[in-house]
């Protein structure tokens, strides 16, 4: 479970005069709970990154707190890392490597063995359906095959909790299904705690069990796809994100009312 409390984050752009402080993340709450997938949902810029970032321990919030499974991201970023698997929108591989050979080094980086992590591989290979590139280099990789190494490596120790940024961008339609269908499996099967941040609604409605909207560094609602149409007065959940996320409806109803 991944809880996020109050959290702000502020950037200093510029210099001298023209310095000035963008407020990128001003008040986001949230609980996402084992075998749920919860969908971050706003628009570019509105603090989806740097509220996964600081989850992921790769900035430090201004205030707020974030847990993971009860642990202190930051206090504990080491122990509350361990219980993460962490896919973001910087799918870094290494070209002269292997699929296998960039899963394997990351579970030594977690601790694993040499075995017990090309083992985890092969296991994710075939959850993934990714078992022919296992043994190839990722240099020439396509984009869908990047993204299924990267969420393998993110996975190899097997953590009960995965934050994944936009995942779906750049992908096609058969890789986007492909990775819409690895995420149920790890949520029905492995009862995983999964979140993950979008701008695109179809994604959401055919995904998510519980949707946040965030705009303007702000959680503005929560709750399931037909809760958050209810409280827009919208049946086209388009719609009702552009009214809750750009303020044409009272949303305040639902903010954190589906925990």
């Amino acid at each position: 479970m991944i809880e996020i409390q109050e959290l702000r984050k502020a950037f200093r752009q510029g210099q001298g005069k023209t310095a000035r402080t963008v407020q990128a993340v001003a008040g986001v709450d949230f609980t996402a709970l084992d075998g749920r997938i919860t969908g971050l949902l706003g628009p570019n810029g509105a603090g989806k990154t740097t509220t996964l970032r600081i989850a992921a321990a790769l900035i430090e919030a201004d205030s707020g707190h974030v847990t993971v499974d009860g642990i202190d991201v930051a206090r504990q970023p080491a122990a509350a890392l361990a219980r993460m698997g962490v896919l973001s929108d910087a799918r870094g591989l290494y070209p002269r490597l292997t699929a296998r050979e960039n899963i394997v080094y990351y579970g030594r980086l977690q601790g694993m063995s040499d075995a017990a992590a090309s083992a985890r591989a092969d296991v994710l290979a075939r959850t993934l359906d990714m078992t022919p590139l296992l043994d190839r280099r990722t240099e020439g990789f396509s984009q869908g095959e990047r993204m299924k190494t990267a969420l393998a490596r993110a996975l190899v120790h097997d953590p009960p909790n995965i934050v994944l940024d936009e995942p779906t961008n750049g992908l096609d339609v058969l890789a986007t299904r492909a990775l819409r269908e690895a995420l149920r499996r790890l949520r029905d099967d492995g009862g995983k705690c999964i979140v993950f941040s979008t701008h695109i609604m179809q994604e959401v409605e055919r995904l998510c069990d519980h949707v946040v909207v965030v705009a303007q560094g702000r959680t503005v609602a929560a709750g399931s796809v037909a809760e958050l149409a209810l409280a827009s007065g919208e049946t086209d959940f388009e719609e009702t994100f552009v009214k809750l996320a750009f303020g044409s409806t009272d949303a305040s109803a639902f903010t954190g009312s589906s925990v």
